[in-house]
Formats: C-alpha cells, sequence, structure tokens
C-alpha cells in the first residue's frame, strides 16, 4: 500500500515538475523575444504558455489511469498518496503550486463528494514558507555610496539586454526630475535613501518593466520602471509610476500575464503585494502567469470570505444577458457567471461555442479592455445564501447544470470575474446628475476600448452599452464574449444610400446583408442612440462610425502591425513630460 501511494504522489509531483521546467524554459525566453521585438512571438508564448498546466494535468492524469488502473476512490489510500505528497514537498521551492497541480489531477480522476481537505489541498501546508528565511529576490541599493545618477544607471545596467539604450543619460535625468516630482517620501539626503529592486525584468507585450521600493524616514515608496522600444533603434524609458493605485493597473485584471523569470513565487508575490496592497494574493499570482494557483488561492479568501459575512447572492445588476445569467454577493466584488440552457433567438450557437468564446478571451492579449474570468467547474455554494429570487431565475434558465446536495446547491460550470459598474448604468446616473465630464471620459474610454480590442484582432462583435463595464479606476472594459470573433472574419461595410422612396422608408434592409457584415455607422443608430452619448463619442472617436476605419485595422492585423497599448496614462509617460506631445484622456 506504501508503494503504491508514494509512487502516486511521485508521479503526480513528477507531472508538476515536467510543467514548471516548460513553463520556466517559456519564461526566460521572453527577454530574447523583447531584444528582437517578435512581437507575433510574444503572443504566442502567451497563448502556449496558459496553456501548459492543463496539458500537464491531462498527461499526468492518462499515467495514472493507465498505470495505476484507478477505477474507484480507495479511501485509505488516497489520504496516504496525500501525506506521501506533503513529505515530498518538504523542501520543494513552490510547494503552493505543487499542491494545487495535486488538487487538479485528483479532481480528474474523483467525483465532488470527495474534495475536502482529507484528500486535497483545502487548505495549504505551503504556509511554511511564511515561517522561513526569505529568499533574496531583490537587490539593495544605497545611493549615498556613488551618488543618485550613477545608483540608478547601475541598476538599468543590471536589468540591462543586448539593446543599448538611445540616451540613457537623459532618460536617467527625466526619471530623477519625476521621482522628485511624483514622490515626496523621497525627498530626503541620500544618505536616507535605500533602494530595493527586485532582480528580475518584467516583460509584457512590448514592454520591460523594472520594479522595487525606496525606504526613507518617510516610509516607502514603490515605483515601476516601464522600458520600451524607441523609435531609433534603442531601448528608452518611457514612464515612472510611484503610487500603488497606478501600479494596480498595470497588473490589472484585463492586462495579460507577465513573463518573470522568478523560482519563488510565494516571495514574489508577498514582496508585491507590499507594493500595490490593495491587490490580492490571487490577482498578482495571475498577473505572474500563474493563473491556476490565482484560482486556487481566490477560492480559498470566497471560502473565508463566505465564512465571515450572511449577506446572500442576488441577481446583479444591469439588463439580463440573453447567454449568461450572471449573479454577485453585495459585499464581495465579482460576479458569478453561467452559460443559460436555452438562448434568445436571435442568438445562433451553442454551450460549446460560448465556452469557445471564453477560452479565447483567456489565451489572447485582452490589452488592459477585456476582464480576465476564472472558470470553475462542480462549485458548491450554502444553499441558505441563495435569495428565493435567484434560486427561482437560475432554476428557470439553467436546471441543467444546477443540483441539491443536502444544504449545498451545487453549479456545475461557471465563470467568475471582478463585479465593474454596467456602462448604461454609469452613464445614466451621469447623465441624472448632469456629470457631463464623467460622460465625456467614460465616451472615451467606451472608444478606446473598441479601438484597442480591434487593434488587437478581437472584433468584440455586440457593442451595446451593456456589455461594457467601468472599473474602480473609471477605465471601461468588455465583458460581454459570446460575439466576439477574429478581425477577418468580418467585412466592414458601408451602408448604401436609399435612392427610391421605397428604399428610404422601408422598414426592413432593402439591401443584401450576409453573415459576417457590420456596417459601423449603425453605432451611432443601436449604441449611441442618446444623443448626450453620441456627441461625446464623437469628440474622440468619429472615426470609428467609417468603415474605411475598421478595414485599416483589419488590415494591419493581417500585416502583423501590432498597436502601442500603454497600461498607464499618457501623462506619466516621459515624452509628454517633455512637453513633445500632447497627453489625451486615460
Amino acid at each position: 500500500m506504501n508503494n503504491i501511494s508514494f509512487a502516486l504522489a511521485k508521479t503526480i509531483l513528477n507531472g508538476f515538475e515536467r510543467h514548471i521546467s516548460l513553463f520556466i524554459e517559456i519564461t526566460q525566453s521572453a527577454k530574447q523575444r523583447f531584444e528582437l521585438c517578435q512581437w507575433s512571438k510574444v503572443q504566442e508564448a502567451a497563448k502556449a504558455r496558459t496553456t501548459f498546466y492543463d496539458q500537464r494535468v491531462n498527461e499526468t492524469f492518462d499515467t495514472i489511469k493507465q498505470d495505476f488502473f484507478i477505477q474507484e476512490l480507495n479511501d485509505d489510500l488516497w489520504q496516504q498518496v496525500k501525506r506521501d505528497y506533503i513529505e515530498l514537498l518538504k523542501n520543494h521551492q513552490q510547494p503552493e503550486l505543487a499542491e494545487t497541480f495535486y488538487n487538479s489531477v485528483f479532481c480528474h480522476l474523483f467525483e465532488r463528494k470527495y474534495y475536502h481537505n482529507a484528500y486535497i489541498f483545502v487548505e495549504s501546508t505551503a504556509s511554511r514558507l511564511d515561517a522561513q528565511e526569505t529568499p533574496k529576490i531583490f537587490k539593495r541599493y544605497t545611493p549615498a555610496d556613488k551618488g543618485l545618477r550613477e545608483t540608478i544607471v547601475d541598476i538599468m545596467n543590471d536589468h540591462k539586454s543586448e539593446i543599448p539604450y538611445q540616451d540613457l543619460d537623459a532618460d536617467v535625468e527625466t526619471l530623477i526630475r519625476a521621482f522628485r516630482r511624483q514622490a515626496e517620501k523621497t525627498r530626503f539626503k541620500l544618505a536616507d535613501l535605500t533602494f530595493d529592486i527586485l532582480n528580475f525584468t518584467f516583460y509584457r507585450n512590448k514592454g520591460a518593466y523594472i520594479i522595487g521600493r525606496v525606504l526613507s524616514p518617510a516610509g516607502e515608496t514603490p515605483f515601476i520602471v516601464s522600458v520600451l522600444h524607441g523609435d531609433k533603434g534603442g531601448l528608452t524609458i518611457d514612464a515612472l509610476l510611484t503610487k500603488s493605485e497606478s501600479m494596480a493597473v498595470v497588473f490589472g485584471f484585463a492586462r495579460a500575464y507577465f513573463f518573470v523569470d522568478c523560482l519563488h513565487p510565494h516571495a514574489l508575490v508577498n514582496f508585491l503585494q507590499g507594493l500595490i496592497p490593495h491587490k490580492t494574493k490571487a490577482d498578482l499570482y495571475s498577473a505572474i502567469g500563474f493563473h491556476k494557483q490565482g484560482k486556487t488561492q481566490f477560492y480559498r479568501d470566497f471560502l473565508n470570505h463566505l465564512a465571515s459575512s450572511e449577506d446572500k447572492f442576488e441577481l446583479a445588476a444591469g439588463i439580463k444577458g440573453m447567454v449568461m445569467s450572471v449573479f454577485t454577493l453585495p459585499s464581495y466584488p465579482y460576479v458569478f457567471k453561467i452559460i443559460k440552457d436555452r438562448f434568445s433567438p436571435s442568438k445562433n450557437m451553442t454551450k460549446k461555442d460560448v465556452k469557445g468564446k471564453y477560452r479565447l478571451v483567456k489565451l489572447h492579449d485582452r490589452v488592459g479592455r477585456m476582464a480576465d474570468t476564472m472558470e470553475y467547474s462542480e462549485v458548491a455554494f450554502p444553499k441558505n445564501r441563495f435569495s428565493e429570487t435567484l434560486l427561482e431565475e437560475l432554476m428557470k434558465v439553467a436546471p441543467s447544470i444546477i443540483r441539491f446536495e443536502d444544504d449545498l446547491i451545487i453549479i456545475e460550470h461557471l465563470y467568475i470575474e471582478r463585479r465593474m459598474v454596467p456602462l448604461n448604468i454609469y452613464l445614466a446616473e451621469a447623465l441624472k446628475n448632469k456629470e457631463t465630464e464623467k460622460i465625456n471620459e467614460a465616451m472615451y474610454g467606451y472608444g478606446e476600448a473598441i479601438k484597442q480590442l480591434i487593434s488587437a484582432n478581437i472584433f468584440p462583435g455586440d457593442m451595446l452599452l451593456k456589455n461594457f463595464g467601468v472599473t474602480r479606476h473609471g477605465r471601461v472594459i468588455f465583458y460581454d464574449y459570446d460575439e466576439i470573433t477574429y478581425m477577418n472574419e468580418v467585412n466592414f461595410r458601408v451602408k448604401p444610400e436609399p435612392v427610391t422612396e421605397e428604399q428610404i422608408y422601408a422598414a426592413e434592409p432593402w439591401y443584401s446583408v450576409a453573415p459576417g457584415d457590420m456596417f459601423p455607422e449603425e453605432l451611432a443608430t443601436f449604441a449611441l442612440a442618446n444623443p448626450n452619448y453620441l456627441k461625446a463619442f464623437k469628440l474622440h472617436h468619429s472615426d470609428l462610425l467609417e468603415a474605411t476605419y475598421w478595414q485599416q485595422c483589419q488590415q494591419n492585423v493581417a500585416d502583423g502591425i501590432f498597436k502601442d497599448v500603454y497600461p498607464y496614462p499618457d501623462q506619466f509617460r516621459f515624452c509628454y513630460l517633455r512637453g513633445t506631445k500632447q497627453a489625451a484622456p486615460y
């Protein structure tokens, strides 16, 4: 029995080791892709890395089924397997990740009734990491030794790539001025300052990010330095962020995952949370590429929240969807989305199609404009925490995926994502309060969201205001994915002008409309019928009402031209600080 249990534990750990080895390999190669400006390969690598985890879980599952002939759960055996696995993890560098991998394999093998701490890691044993000496993941610099300018040059060179800077001296001068202007806590004598810089560069899309903190008698100042390829062939420092709120947007839930070569994710997440305290550990694990660990951490946090709260789940605010039903817990900043059993007649798709759309979003570059989602199966909720109205609604729209076990309601499949204020509700409230500036900013964000999505090869499909949300940072995010598609699958057309009286007064289109046809000028009619919204939209985005704009974006995608999308406002960019460009609203 013990030999079998150890062999099973070792088989699962071997699967995890293969996963982490491949994960590290593709992560380490991010530096080269950045240096060579291989932007299409950056996208391919991000997509491939996101699939690694499930591939290794499936491989391990198949090995166990084939080699150990597992048919049903043997209680004593699998409790011993968990004990053996814990023993194997005693000196492991990523025990929390290995535990999550174990959970995934186990849940593939056995049914939900065994998903408790006797068999899986509902509670982690990796807390031992908190009691151990923290690995050295950052380097400390003391500017009093060499002077401020030379210290910053050293920091930049310690993170240097094979590509030289266009003008590092000028960039460092701008960086010092930006620090003095933005960060009051750093305005001390050099002898009172210390810099802690993470030992590795964060890569994502076209950017490289150096992250650290400045310690002074006034406290801690977190910061991110953004490095890009300049227009003259070398690297350039593009921006400095010194506020946790701005840094949180860079690590936002609508961004692609970073490539960061750190073998100690637990220590890294703790360090980052010290810099960005309102980002959860779940957020940060996901942001550095360990999205499955993010799911595990989220679910533990969610169980703790349920245990410490009393409010009930209810239908989410906003217009009901034709494909998804959405509910929320008022005290928790997330929504829970399930696919309905039957869709409205206008939705010509299947459940499989919808799942495929959500999978597409998970694998695609979200450019800060599509909410990341966490997909779960067999989720148990306390039945008494559901309002009667919500229970009735769920049983009406999706009875096939809902069942009851004692005092629990089990949902077979759902998505969880950050809760936002639906854009239509946000605008209606601003209109009611005569907040013209809020309307202008929201409509600018709505148009930017569309432009950034289509430049990243995502056609949103249904662009009604209700399908976009506004984050607590005021950013407009798209979150309805059932009609998204790639740009090359759409035919952008100019709406024919009616000539005859019959055409002018026709109730239905008098011209042919094929599947995939899209008439951009109809945005003004269907999505922006309110004249206040349309006026604000046209201030910045009248080009979105013209087919030629969409056709050009479509051609850019086909030609492999990737638009620059910055995860911070223009006013933080050095080219705007130097006055060479005019900043746009965020």
